[in-house]
């Protein structure tokens, strides 16, 4: 079968790329009384039809400015530049990169191929740049992101228009994406000047006397390396390097090379319209494997913070002895307990499974259902929920499953799947058996799943969900817990008691009770256990994880007590 392809109205692909008549992906099912995903705030669709109307806003002289053309791509196509010391620059490379769409193939944008030269640019910029930023007042640096928060706001429809180019989020998360990452600076520049610090006194120690006292703070690490991944190119960007920046850090940032754009506008150019000082943020693009290792061990970086997939243990141990927040994707599963709300447990397997096609690290990975009786009412109402989300292009009206980032995934997912099924697992959705079509992949349903298969334990990164089915809590915790992965779980039960002792014996860094996996509210705790991550995300801890503890110990001539 052909791979489906669509042109849309907005979208912009190159002048040279061969587009076949519009055509529209057929849903799964008949439209009639369809039940989505919750549709957005009212809020969040006025900016959708916004998105549809201008890519631009007024600069501060009036004048009509796109972060698009500031990152220098002409009409939204063409080469984005190198950010580097305040300046957008062509790579002395002299080579590009190309952004392929993930719906249809075609090359949407390129990108520069930077060079060693240019990332030891980047960092001296970064060094001076941080020297300067130590020295200014909390506020000031408040002040920044508040006006980058702005720039944001304001340029929300062109952002969002490169993120659906460039990794088929569907346009109204796309909006969401960059409304929410405002939100996050506004809220790390808020929680950023409460820092406080700590006066401790020598005589809590028993035998000491009243003669020291300790003043501990927290200071900058330095010049931060930022990786973010595809999946959220702005706010994985914006959470680490709105917290970077609030603690008094420069940053090196190298964005995904899908997702490439985003970063390089969505970050670059905002913080660039915003007003930065030069050299205080870069943005580097190419190739991870041509430059990715030289950049996470320059020997000015001072920290990193990298979220994606295996590659980060690859990093953590070639990196040197410095600070790392990493986030390594897991493989989420969801305890059904005998004892759950039926409707409810089915409701969030299919949500947690398919939202953004399975492309999250907190998507549900494998749903796990205690009793055979309780699978046998589960699994009907999953079904249902699955054939009514709708398949297609990015801009299609309320599309849930949309293109994966790119073939080599696709053929990943797929490969998962016909392993499963060699292995005795069943295609309960689609009803044909596993769909496909280019990058295109309709939401599978898998049953009987078992850890003689490798989509067991492997994390697919796509729209499938496998089903397995224990006899008891006791051996659903056992399963769960012998992943290499821990980020999060999800654990469906009426009674409270129960959930907290589940919660308390599995192995993950988050446990959702009675909800799918999720990342957020922002300002939550973010972290995973065992390979899927060291230290926490989270505004209050990216702050902590973004400084270093000093102590100034004063010694007094005498002891000192207040009376």
């Amino acid at each position: 079968m052909e791979p489906l392809k669509r042109e849309v109205p907005g979208v912009f692909f190159p002048r040279d790329a061969a587009m076949p008549p519009p055509s529209r992906v057929p849903a799964p099912h008949p439209p009639s009384g369809r039940s989505r995903f919750p549709a957005a705030a009212a809020t969040l669709a006025v900016l959708f039809l916004l998105s549809l109307w201008s890519p631009a806003a007024a600069g501060s002289d009036g004048t009509c400015v796109s972060v698009t053309s500031v990152a220098g791509l002409v009409s939204g196509a063409g080469s984005a530049n190198l950010y580097i010391n305040g300046a957008w620059k062509p790579s002395a490379s002299g080579k590009t990169l190309p952004v392929l769409a993930p719906f249809n193939g075609s090359v949407v944008y390129n990108v520069q191929a930077a060079t060693q030269g240019e990332i030891d640019e980047a960092f001296d910029s970064a060094r001076a740049a941080q020297r300067e930023w130590a020295r200014t007042p909390l506020w000031k640096r408040a002040e920044l992101l508040k006006k980058a928060a702005t720039q944001m706001r304001e340029h929300a429809p062109a952002i969002a228009e490169v993120m659906v180019n460039e990794v088929s989020k569907p346009r109204k998360d796309a909006i969401k994406e960059v409304m929410r990452t405002a939100d996050l600076f506004d809220f790390t520049a808020e929680e950023g000047v409460r820092a406080e610090g700590t006066l401790l006194t020598s005589d809590s120690f028993v035998g000491e006397k009243r003669n020291k006292l300790a003043l501990v703070s927290r200071i900058p690490l330095g010049v931060v390396v930022a990786i973010p991944p595809f999946n959220y190119p702005l706010n994985l960007a914006g959470s680490k390097v709105a917290p970077a920046l609030m603690a008094g850090n420069a940053l090196v940032m190298k964005p995904p090379s899908a997702g490439a754009v985003t970063g390089l506008v969505g970050i670059g150019a905002v913080m660039h319209l915003a007003g930065a000082p030069k050299g205080l943020i870069n943005v580097v693009t190419g190739k991870g494997s041509e430059i990715g290792d030289y950049l996470t061990q320059h020997r000015h970086a001072n920290a990193i913070s990298f979220t994606g997939g295996a590659t980060g243990i690859k990093v953590a141990k070639g990196a040197s002895m410095i600070p790392m927040q990493m986030e390594l994707g897991g493989k989420d599963p969801a305890l059904v307990l005998p004892d759950a709300d039926v409707e409810l447990a089915a409701s969030h397997l299919v949500k947690g499974a398919f939202s953004y096609g399975g492309q999250r690290c907190t998507a549900v990975k494998i749903g796990v259902i205690v009793t055979q009786e309780m699978y046998d009412k589960v699994l009907p109402l999953v079904l249902a929920k699955t054939d009514k989300l709708k398949v297609g292009h990015p801009d299609d009206a309320d599309v849930d499953i949309t293109a994966v980032i790119d073939s080599k995934s696709a053929d990943f997912i797929e490969g998962l799947v016909k392993d499963a099924i060699s292995h005795g697992a069943k295609v309960e959705y689609p009803k044909g058996g596993f769909r496909r079509e280019a990058n295109l992949i309709w939401p599978c349903v898998l049953t009987g799943v078992t850890p003689a298969m490798k989509i067991f334990y492997e994390e697919q990164f796509g729209p499938v969900l496998p089903l397995t089915v224990v006899a008891s809590t006791e051996e659903a915790i056992e399963l769960c817990n012998d992943s290499p992965l821990g980020l999060q779980a999800s654990v469906f039960t009426r009674n409270i008691d129960q959930a907290i002792l589940v919660s308390d014996a599995l192995h993950a860094g988050t446990v959702q009770i009675n909800s799918a996996p999720a990342r957020g509210p922002d300002h939550f705790p973010f972290q995973g256990f065992k390979d899927s991550g060291i230290g926490s995300q989270g505004v209050k801890w990216s702050l902590e994880a973004m400084s270093k503890v000093k102590s100034t110990v004063i010694n007094l001539s005498g002891e000192s007590y207040a009376s």
